[in-house]
């Protein structure tokens, strides 16, 4: 029997009125955000139904809005009896991942991504740092572009998404020299990513030290199940690893693609991403045509998911 594997979405996902339908549906949802707006003493909800786009765009609400909706999606699936035996998520999503996989609490991990999307933006002033997605050349031409281009300022590869998908951080500067580097090596396309911040590079160092003095805070327990970590690409259980994963995820790249391939590797042939959005299954149909995605994002996916699932 192919095993079951839930993703859980980063930050790009997000969008206003995420939730809200299941929040009216199911008691379990409200007590989710309930339980977020008491941990954070602001109501994510309020944001996430009906706050302005600029409000959900900023970090430090976008990652405890999207863990919450993420979190909610896999507890309803858990209690239909569709389980995962190992989980990954990206960039943020890893949180969510761990919530699934008990070895963060909920609250415990609202608070924390709250606070890590804090950290991140403070790292780096708004309007100095840039992150591009550079489609349809190898990793490799993109990494020695990228150190071409830091002659010019601080840029490097800092998400491996799918082949022929990888995402640039750095100074807006480092960015621009390192696009311009690609085009003419024969990038299909860049787009410069609407973020605050060059999230997974270097220049998030600071960010990465003061997560790891929350990280100290809270208690860690070893993973119910595998988890891929984006650090290392490789399946983590033990508290100790996951926490040191964790603090290096915020300043090195995410490896998505050795992710999913781990995944696979223990058995993994169902992916189901749990939260708004389709990226991740975007992404898993070009790294194998032979992953069976689901998403269960609102009332009508996470219906048809179960449905497809159970039967």
């Amino acid at each position: 029997m192919s095993k079951i594997a839930f993703v859980f979405p980063g930050q790009g996902a997000q969008f206003v009125g995420m939730g809200k339908d299941l929040y009216e549906k199911f008691p379990v949802a409200k007590n989710f955000f309930d339980e977020a707006d008491d941990a954070l003493g602001y109501s994510i909800k309020k944001i996430c139904f009906e706050g302005s786009e600029d409000d959900l765009k900023l970090t430090a609400n976008t990652q405890p809005a999207i863990l919450v909706v993420s979190v909610i999606v896999a507890e309803l699936l858990k209690a239909e009896g569709i389980k995962p035996e190992v989980a990954g998520g990206h960039s943020l999503g890893e949180y969510s991942a761990l919530v699934a996989a008990d070895s963060i609490k909920f609250r415990d991990a609202v608070v924390l991504v709250h606070k890590r999307g804090t950290f991140m933006q403070e790292a780096v002033p708004v309007g100095e740092g840039s992150m591009a997605a550079i489609i349809g050349l190898d990793e490799k031409i993109i990494v020695d572009a990228c150190e071409k281009a830091s002659d010019v300022d601080e840029v490097q590869a800092v998400n491996f998404n799918c082949p022929g998908q990888t995402v640039i951080a750095g100074k807006v500067k480092g960015v621009e020299k390192a696009v311009e580097i690609l085009k003419s090596l024969g990038a299909k396309k860049s787009v410069i990513l609407p973020v605050s911040a060059p999230f997974h590079s270097t220049l998030m160092k600071p960010a990465a030290q003061k997560l790891s003095a929350e990280l100290d805070k809270i208690s860690i327990a070893d993973a119910a199940f595998p988890i891929a970590a984006n650090f290392s690409g490789a399946l983590e259980t033990s508290a100790d690893e996951i926490k040191s994963n964790l603090v290096a995820q915020a300043d090195h790249p995410v490896k998505w693609i050795d992710c999913v391939k781990s995944m696979q590797n223990f058995g993994a042939e169902i992916f189901v991403e749990c939260g708004p959005g389709k990226t991740l299954s975007n992404f898993n149909k070009r790294i194998d045509k032979k992953i069976k995605n689901f998403n269960a994002e609102n009332v009508e996916t996470l219906q048809k998911t179960i449905d497809a699932l159970k039967n």
